[in-house]
């Protein structure tokens, strides 16, 4: 489960920040968007809640 990310600490860019908003809306997972932004689920949840996005809790 040691997944490392190579890109640590990295600013958020225009069009990661649009994938992110719309992955929100269709109602996918945490992991689900870390993954298809390469971003760790912790930087998702971040910035989600800076803008206010709710991230689906699946279960």
């Amino acid at each position: 489960m040691a997944e490392r990310f190579e890109r640590h600490r990295q600013p958020w860019r225009p069009d990661e920040l649009q994938k992110l908003h719309t992955l929100a809306k269709k109602g996918m997972g945490l992991k689900a968007i870390a993954k298809a932004l390469t971003r760790s689920e912790e930087s998702i949840k971040d910035r989600a809640k800076l803008d206010g996005l709710p991230i689906a809790k699946l279960r």
